[in-house]
């Protein structure tokens, strides 16, 4: 990908940083340990692709008011919330992550626990922010409302409830499609979603992102996997064969390797047709796009 991409992208994680940190709690107090273990988790690195695809879809339908940011911080921590409780010895039992402690064994696991728990709700209070920036409340109603569904059982957390569930037992594939749509595509489809609607978009022309965005979070997902089985823990920055060792049924176990890399491009050509046919032009978006699901760590 031509370097020009690379400045452009490594500058706009720097922005959306800068508007995450803006929004995360001050680490003093009796409580202040919870503080600690959030900000921690937050800052322990990443791409801010949520929080960034949110932003470049809102500029996508032209909008350009600030409140997009309460929700990119939102977003942002929803993911690390849902990474912490992943990452706990009842569920992954991963010990690193992007090349740091996890949260558990840098807090342990009842603190880790308790910041998950923490940075949702805390996401709820930061998004609702929004309703003081003079923004239409029936807009930023309609986006705490997506970020509730594709957060809750309905999205992320009844996908992660499915593959919890199926762990060490055979996996049909209409099964990992769901799992893989709701555990990983439902925060894409918010953080895009949430953009849209913010900016005034159609009802069609949202759902036209939201089938976009589902398709996205498959191919990142199955991309995953590829690199679950093709990476070093030094490029991943997590513990390579994970799902092996859990026993995990993934794309790559049920299809294969070569066919998998074969559907991670045919749905993310799927994803930039779509894009391609809503209105504006956003060329930093579809590069975006493309480098999430051809990424190699």
């Amino acid at each position: 990908m031509a370097d020009n991409f690379k400045e452009r992208f490594s500058q706009a994680v720097k922005e959306t940083e800068t508007v995450v940190y803006s929004y995360l709690p001050e680490e003093t107090g009796h409580q202040k340990t919870i503080f600690e273990a959030m900000n921690y988790s937050v800052k322990a690195g990443g791409k801010r692709l949520r929080p960034l695809l949110m932003r470049e879809v809102y500029r996508l339908f032209g909008g350009n008011g600030p409140e997009i940011e309460p929700f990119m911080a939102a977003m942002e921590m929803i993911h690390t919330s849902s990474l912490i409780h992943d990452d706990l010895p009842c569920m992954d039992n991963d010990e690193y992550r992007r090349g740091k402690l996890t949260t558990w064994k840098a807090y342990g696991y009842d603190m880790a626990v308790l910041a998950g728990d923490a940075l949702m709700i805390y996401a709820f209070e930061t998004a609702s922010k929004a309703f003081s920036m003079g923004a239409d409340p029936a807009k930023v109603g309609r986006a705490i409302g997506i970020l509730a569904e594709k957060t809750g059982i309905y999205g992320m957390i009844g996908g992660q409830t499915v593959d919890v569930e199926l762990t060490g037992k055979a996996v049909p594939r209409e099964k990992l499609d769901f799992i893989y749509r709701l555990k990983t595509g439902a925060l894409l489809e918010a953080s895009m979603m949430i953009g849209a609607v913010l900016a005034g978009a159609t009802v069609e022309e949202i759902k036209e992102v939201e089938t976009m965005a589902s398709e996205v979070g498959l191919a990142f997902q199955i991309q995953d996997d590829i690199l679950d089985v093709t990476s070093t823990q030094e490029e991943l920055g997590k513990p390579v064969l994970s799902d092996e060792k859990n026993e995990k049924t993934t794309y790559v176990t049920l299809e294969g390797l070569e066919k998998a890399k074969r559907d991670v491009k045919e749905i993310s050509d799927r994803a930039a047709g779509r894009l391609a046919g809503l209105p504006g032009k956003n060329e930093f978006l579809y590069d975006i796009i493309e480098m999430l699901v051809n990424r190699k760590n």
